[in-house]
């Protein structure tokens, strides 16, 4: 099976551009609500992935007391570039296997699909993965 079935497109998916400030990206996410994204350049080439997690420990640093003076001028100053992401999900080409899709669901609430450029052209959501198969299984 194509892992293109599975494919939620790029222009249907939220994303976060490389150089957006933290705030651009904070509010983004919580105005989708999700608590991990993907990472793009702008020319389209996927770069990881940034989680919640990236940022509180980006705040914390090595001093737990660094975060508390972190300014409102820095959220709009530093960009996703400059920290740290512990999320940089391998994606998987639009070419890979069931299987090998199913090996990064494991551990991905989404897989994010690649061209043979490395350009980033949507994802997989683990959802639709287990949904597809619950409903070729005779759990139904």
């Amino acid at each position: 099976m194509n892992v293109a079935f599975f494919l939620t497109p790029k222009n249907d998916v939220a994303f976060l551009y490389e150089d957006f400030t933290l705030r651009q990206a904070l509010e983004k996410m919580k105005a989708h609500g999700y608590s991990a994204i993907p990472v793009i350049t702008r020319d389209g080439k996927y770069c990881g992935t940034v989680r919640e997690g990236d940022f509180l420990w980006y705040f914390l640093g090595d001093d737990l007391s660094a975060g508390a003076s972190l300014s409102a001028q820095q959220l709009q100053s530093l960009t996703l570039a400059q920290i740290g992401r512990s999320g940089r999900d391998e994606p998987v080409n639009i070419t890979a296997t069931v299987e090998q899709l199913m090996e990064r669901a494991v551990t991905q609430n989404f897989v994010p699909v690649v061209d043979d450029l490395g350009s980033f052209i949507g994802i997989i959501t683990r959802r639709d993965i287990i949904r597809y198969f619950y409903n070729r299984s005779d759990l139904t």
